[in-house]
């Protein structure tokens, strides 16, 4: 199912964007990752409702969580939402490796 896709707030798309030049590599990844969430919104693996960390429930509002693996153990964390019945909205929450990842999820 297409959507749109967001981030979920300007500070993280500032970030986004400063990966051109910090990080090109993992700005591809999630480059190359938005078009496929845009292609498909769900097509990241879905988190129990029981599982969302309480930090990202907290901060954003959100009662689902999708998980998108990127290379080299890092991992894009984004919502889905309907605000009308026509759009689908992608929203980008973060993006981190697999040791924050670990730690965001008490793993």
């Amino acid at each position: 199912m297409e959507g749109i896709v967001k981030f979920g707030d300007e500070k993280l798309k500032e970030a986004f964007e400063s990966l051109k030049e910090a990080d090109k590599d993992l700005y591809e990844q999630i480059d190359k990752a938005t078009d496929e969430i845009r292609k498909d919104v769900f097509c990241g693996r879905n988190v129990k409702k029981k599982l969302i960390p309480r930090e990202l429930i907290n901060k954003y509002g959100i009662d689902n969580l999708w998980i998108y693996n990127l290379r080299n153990g890092w991992r894009l964390l984004y919502s889905v939402t309907s605000p009308d019945r026509i759009q689908i909205l992608a929203i980008v929450l973060d993006w981190m490796d697999h040791k924050d990842y670990e730690r965001l999820f008490k793993f």
